[in-house]
């Protein structure tokens, strides 16, 4: 049994496949990297989420990361366009998806009012994407010195995106096994009935037995989906469901580019003959690419494969480490958040909150109400009001703040009440610490209230 699980897996990590579901993949990754990029910039973001706000949460450990002054985001946010249709057509594709790798992980890193896991998962997309060959096939590279043409990779190479797929996908069907999600429906329940004026469907969105189908069906489909898309046998029926699935959350729930994101990449799963079905028809669109590619094998020395190897195998264990770690924190997740970012969790909770900063002088006693909107716009405060590392960094800002005014030592205190999953208003922190002398860290927040059974 060990030699034969052994063989196994030497065969997914070294035997030679067709490079065509690489080529594909880059194909649309760049393209709907080229796309979000290009939304992005044309709503406004730019300027709504990083430019206009005076006050910035970065993560922990990030705190050097600033904002560009000037039109510097707006260069970044270009050369994002440019590298995402350079992987899109492979030319100079090392370059390219090592500068969209970094561009956009320092754009995430700016602020995390805008984390999404889609914006975390297009990071790891990009990381991966860094240490294969996908220009070698079907490229501009290739075109521009045919002598860097394959057709056969190592399995690893592919097989490195399928594992990254299958864990996103379970991790988020792991999450929804809770009393929340399962048992009280929630936070569909809420959500659905929003969209009741939907043609045709509107009415039955308002049922509460279709937001228990909703819900059971989206616990057991993320469980699954992974291993049936490796499945030979199952793997097109399970490409239906991802389409139905990822269509019927992007019409329902505004969650952006997610969905499309994840319908293109998945075709991951695919055979070889597939992809190269694909890559013909591509090559009907544009003639000169019709240029018959030698079969010809890719090979790295042994160092720099032994390396990569090392990068993998750290990132996986990181992977897999990850959204266990709130394991490490006492409380009900989704009210604490610790533990919560990076993990796959998607769309589990209905969070809204109401919280206001009071800013004390232990000198004279006078006691003063912030007004957030001198330093947040509205997104930011909706999403501060939630979440505690937000809070406490927020806090330790008004801090800074009220010194400069010639304030010493000033004490930050907070009055906020948080609704989880319509449990009714709780109060979230402890009104009497003061968050001013509190520390940043990965360590568990005693200041949050914990979540009672019934609202105050």
């Amino acid at each position: 049994m060990p030699d034969t699980l052994t063989a196994r897996i030497n065969t997914l990590i070294k035997a030679p496949v067709h490079i065509a579901p690489l080529a594909v993949l880059r194909i649309a990754f760049g393209s709907i990297m080229l796309v979000s990029t290009l939304r992005f910039i044309l709503k406004g973001w730019i300027y709504a989420f990083y430019l206009k706000p005076p006050f910035h949460f970065t993560f922990y450990g990030f705190d050097w990361m600033k904002v560009p002054p000037g039109n510097t985001l707006y260069v970044l946010f270009g050369l994002l366009v440019i590298t995402a249709i350079m992987v899109t057509v492979g030319l100079f594709y090392r370059a390219a998806i090592i500068t969209f790798f970094v561009c956009f992980t320092y754009v995430e890193l700016l602020d995390k009012t805008t984390y999404l896991n889609h914006y975390y998962f297009i990071s790891v997309m990009a990381f991966l994407m860094i240490w294969v060959p996908a220009h070698r096939y079907f490229s501009v590279d290739v075109w521009r010195k045919p002598k860097l043409a394959v057709t056969s990779i190592p399995g690893w190479t592919i097989n490195i995106f399928k594992l990254q797929l299958v864990l996103v996908y379970f991790f988020a069907g792991l999450s929804k096994l809770n009393y929340d999600w399962l048992i009280a429906a929630m936070p569909l329940k809420i959500w659905l009935p929003a969209n009741s004026n939907m043609p045709v469907i509107g009415g039955l969105l308002t049922q509460v037995w279709v937001a228990y189908i909703f819900s059971w069906f989206g616990a057991i489909f993320d469980l699954f989906i992974g291993f049936l898309l490796l499945s030979n046998r199952y793997r097109r029926w399970a490409y239906v469901l991802v389409l139905i699935f990822h269509l019927s959350t992007g019409l329902f729930f505004k969650i952006g580019m997610f969905p499309y994101i994840m319908i293109l990449v998945t075709l991951i799963f695919f055979s070889e003959k597939t992809h190269i079905r694909i890559i013909n028809f591509l090559k009907l669109l544009l003639p000169r690419a019709n240029s018959t590619i030698p079969n010809k094998a890719y090979h790295l020395p042994v160092f720099k494969t032994q390396f990569i190897y090392g990068i993998l195998i750290l990132h996986f264990i990181i992977q897999l480490i990850m959204p266990f770690r709130f394991l490490m924190y006492p409380g009900k997740l989704y009210w604490t958040e610790e533990g919560y970012r990076f993990s796959w969790r998607v769309m589990l909770m209905e969070k809204g909150g109401t919280i206001f900063f009071h800013v004390k002088d232990p000198a004279s006693g006078t006691k003063t109400e912030v007004i957030n909107s001198q330093y947040l716009n509205t997104f930011q405060e909706n999403q501060m009001a939630t979440q505690p590392d937000m809070i406490l960094q927020y806090a330790h800002f008004l801090a800074a703040e009220y010194q400069k005014k010639g304030i010493k030592n000033p004490i930050v205190t907070t009055d906020s009440y948080v609704t989880l999953n319509g449990s009714g208003s709780r109060l979230y922190i402890d009104s009497t610490v003061n968050l001013a002398t509190q520390q940043e860290g990965f360590g568990h927040k005693k200041w949050i209230r914990p979540f009672s059974t019934t609202s105050k």
